[in-house]
């Protein structure tokens, strides 16, 4: 047994510390307040790699594990979660499915430019009445010839402002239920597709969300991401990983809001001494840091049984349910260290406690979860 990280993963994380601290740090409230998608940022991302971290590196990827992967989205989620879940959901959900289940001509027009950071994908799968649902998806995809005839309403769609191909969900086969749900691949330009009303969001202000509106949209055949009927085990091939690469960011944050709190104990003064000589801030801040190295501990058990081509459905939905109710409560405790101030739109941690209601909801909500931990124990 071995909880030492490796020489290329701790350079990793070195590397990714500096850049977190030079490029997302000075601009994460910035991007908060704006409410827009850091173009140059994402930009950067590409220069540097991240998009491909998974990726073979014939398509310009580094050939990363899964715990390459997690150390990714905890650094930059520690300087920005809105910076480090857009980096994850490119990476993952938007370009996997078309690498994985896409030709080579279209690897190389879509997988090949997203990798660079030139070309943005959105994941366009939850409807107003269909989220944890699936069998309630009313997006259809009809064959006629030689093409797809896609008509539909997707919500929450993350960065569908700015994404030039989306990865969307539609039911090809009413009577099959889940096994008639498969993945198509659209670009932007085409016909039929339109970018609806933007969604305020409470946090995660860093990334734009919008509705996606598909009408008479016509693809050729050759979008079908994967075989007919597949889409929903194509799903489920990823699920452990999202819900991993979550958790990751969930500790991010956690380490983030800890920080926060610690440095302003130590610096607010009451009673004549910093308040972190009190007891009762001190037990408080324990408790969060307790929890974060439990946290830790689940999200990268999770990613290594991953790598390690082992079942982890259970241990994957433990982690992220963990990591991000931790995350929750880690935000909310440092926010009480601030007293007033946390309060304040002036400091940070008001940000972070915004942000961190995002990752009990994404990749499966923390009721889900608990239900499919106890299914796995033969519940």
């Amino acid at each position: 047994m071995d909880f030492e990280f490796d020489e290329e993963h701790e350079l990793l994380r070195k590397s990714l510390e500096k850049f977190v601290e030079k490029e997302v740090v000075p601009v994460a409230q910035e991007l908060d307040e704006r409410g827009k998608f850091p173009r140059e940022l994402f930009r950067k991302a590409g220069e540097l790699g991240f998009f491909g971290i998974k990726y073979p590196k014939k398509y310009g990827g580094s050939e990363g594990d899964n715990i390459m992967f997690c150390i990714l989205c905890e650094e930059l989620a520690k300087g920005s979660l809105s910076f480090g879940a857009g980096v994850m959901m490119q990476s993952l959900q938007s370009i996997h499915f078309p690498y994985k289940y896409g030709s080579e001509e279209q690897r190389q027009e879509i997988v090949v430019p997203a990798i660079k950071g030139e070309k943005l994908g959105a994941f366009a799968l939850t409807e107003p009445d269909a989220g944890t649902d699936l069998g309630s998806l009313r997006t259809t995809a009809d064959k006629d010839g030689d093409e797809y005839v896609l008509n539909g309403t997707k919500a929450w769609t993350t960065n569908a402002q700015v994404a030039d191909f989306f990865t969307v969900l539609a039911v090809t086969d009413k009577e099959k239920k889940l096994k008639g749900v498969d993945f198509f691949l659209v670009e932007r330009d085409n016909p039929g597709l339109t970018v609806g009303k933007d969604v305020q969001k409470l946090g995660l202000r860093g990334t734009e969300t919008a509705e996606l509106i598909l009408e008479d949209c016509r693809i050729p055949k050759e979008n079908l991401l994967g075989e007919e009927g597949t889409g929903y085990d194509s799903l489920m091939d990823i699920l452990a990983e999202i819900r991993i690469m979550t958790g990751a960011l969930a500790v991010g944050l956690a380490r983030s809001a800890l920080d926060m709190g610690v440095r302003y104990a130590n610096e607010r003064v009451q009673f004549g001494r910093p308040i972190g000589k009190f007891q009762a801030i001190r037990m408080k801040l324990a408790d969060v840091a307790t929890e974060l190295e439990a946290a830790k501990l689940l999200v990268y058990y999770s990613a290594w049984l991953l790598d390690k081509g082992k079942e982890c459905g259970k241990e994957a939905a433990m982690a992220k349910l963990f990591a991000t109710e931790m995350a929750v409560k880690a935000t909310d405790e440092a926010s009480r260290v601030f007293a007033s101030y946390g309060f304040s739109m002036e400091y940070p941690i008001q940000m972070l406690l915004r942000d961190a209601r995002f990752l009990i909801i994404g990749g499966g909500t923390s009721e889900i979860l608990k239900l499919i931990i106890g299914r796995e124990l033969g519940l």
